[in-house]
């Protein structure tokens, strides 16, 4: 597999690394333990990049960093390098990623899980799952592991479990043997030229599959019934959709094939919350399908799963106030969800960078919930406040800490407050996660 990957980069003369994070590093780690002496190109907005000890290199660093990129006859493309405004299509062909190579050269079994939201939980879930009856098995991909820091313990009889972010699939030319597409919202606008384009990115999962793959569509969010074939499990509300895979309904899963069977209810346990973690649950169920692993060998695994980070994550009780941190939400539609799982909520914290993105289902919600406090930050999350209709206490903050401070003003005891934005953080943090850990932080600061 390594060989095979090593063999393919070395047929090329003017090898790029594009873009030098935690992947482009872990690409450039890779080839030059396998080819000490090959001359490599790297480039990086950043211009303090600096790699010592290699003469077989040349840094291409600042912001003209993706000008000339036809020049090259590889380029190794990191997920975080926006292609927005570049009109690659003249040398597309030339253009691949840790992802591509992969998939391409070796022979593991391969889940592919992606979705503009939940492909987290899903992956760590059935990581988790998969792990108690698959020895050889790893979790690597978006959910923060590069696939080269790994592919050294892999074997031909390796399974992999991949987070995938749409990034990671826009240049893919073959498909994992199981590929999930989750949901599709729009999101990740600032880095597309389009929502179509995003969308057709994401659905680039499935393109590259033979006959003996299998997909998991969610059907929910889009109309994907023209990516279904016999090889296909749906999950949806809509019993009418599915002709084998979940049908979801009032909080229940119903697993359908030749007939309808009852496989989780609200006496299964469970630590992940919310309907849209059902969609989740359903996943593994259909992965477990393709998989032979019998269904009752795997509840006592889902009820010990415990939330990520920032997704719907029980913080605990400080001063008789329940604290929960969903950080990730990033568009309308999770913090819907949110609403939708706790059902004392009391205080929502929104509010974030502004992507135009319609928030106007969320407003409808909020107007409709029993929410009696909420807080504002910016810039969307006043936006959301001013076309508050209904009897809520509208607060409009600058920061973290006055959130908090207000949540513990006014949340009534022994309910709860949640930080559950429905936008990117870039306005005020680095990331989804510094925003979610300022808020535990200052929840922790201020109890005192």
């Amino acid at each position: 597999m390594i060989n095979n990957i090593i063999n393919e980069i070395n047929n090329y003369d003017k090898v790029l690394i594009l873009g030098f994070g935690k992947e482009g590093r872990s690409t450039y780690n890779l080839i030059r333990k396998y080819l000490k002496d090959k001359f490599l190109y790297i480039a990086d907005n950043d211009n303090k990049i600096v790699i010592e000890n290699d003469k077989n290199i040349e840094l291409i660093l600042g912001d003209n960093y993706l000008d000339n990129l036809d020049n090259y006859d590889l380029i190794i493309k990191s997920p975080g390098v926006n292609f927005k405004e570049i009109n690659y299509e003249s040398f597309k062909d030339k253009i691949t990623s840790q992802t591509d190579l992969f998939l391409r050269f070796s022979k593991c079994k391969t889940i592919g899980i992606t979705g503009t939201k939940g492909k987290s939980t899903t992956s760590s879930l059935t990581y988790h799952v998969l792990a108690s009856f698959i020895n050889n098995i790893f979790l690597v991909g978006n959910i923060g592991t590069p696939i080269f820091d790994r592919i050294e313990e892999m074997n031909n009889d390796s399974t992999v479990v991949i987070e995938l972010a749409v990034h990671q699939l826009q240049f893919i030319k073959k498909s994992p043997n199981i590929s999930v597409l989750l949901n599709i919202y729009p999101e990740h606008l600032d880095l597309y030229k389009s929502y179509e384009d995003y969308k057709n990115t994401k659905l680039n999962i499935f393109n590259y599959q033979d006959s003996n793959n299998y997909r998991i569509i969610g059907l929910d969010s889009e109309d994907l019934s023209n990516y279904i074939n016999n090889n296909t499990y749906t999950l949806s509300k809509d019993k009418n959709k599915i002709n084998k895979g979940i049908y979801i309904n009032n909080d229940e899963l119903y697993f359908i094939d030749n007939n309808t069977k009852l496989i989780f209810d609200k006496n299964n346990k469970r630590q992940i919350l919310g309907e849209h973690n059902l969609y989740n649950i359903g996943v593994i169920f259909c992965i477990c399908s393709i998989l032979n692993i019998d269904f009752n060998k795997i509840y006592s695994l889902i009820e010990d799963f415990k939330p990520l980070a920032h997704r719907l994550e029980y913080i605990g009780t400080y001063n008789n106030i329940k604290f929960y941190d969903d950080s990730i939400s990033t568009i309308p539609e999770t913090t819907i969800n949110c609403i939708n799982s706790i059902e004392d909520l009391d205080t929502l914290i929104v509010g974030g960078f502004n992507r135009e993105i319609d928030l106007s289902k969320l407003i409808d919600r909020i107007n409709k919930s029993n929410i009696k406090n909420l807080i504002c930050m910016k810039d969307t999350g006043y936006i959301i406040g001013d076309n508050i209709t209904n009897n809520i206490n509208i607060y409009k903050v600058n920061n973290m800490t006055e959130a908090v401070e207000i949540a513990y003003e006014n949340t009534d005891k022994n309910k709860s407050c949640v930080l559950s934005p429905a936008a990117a953080s870039y306005n005020m943090y680095k990331s989804f996660e510094e925003r979610g850990d300022d808020f535990k932080e200052n929840i922790i600061k201020l109890s005192k």
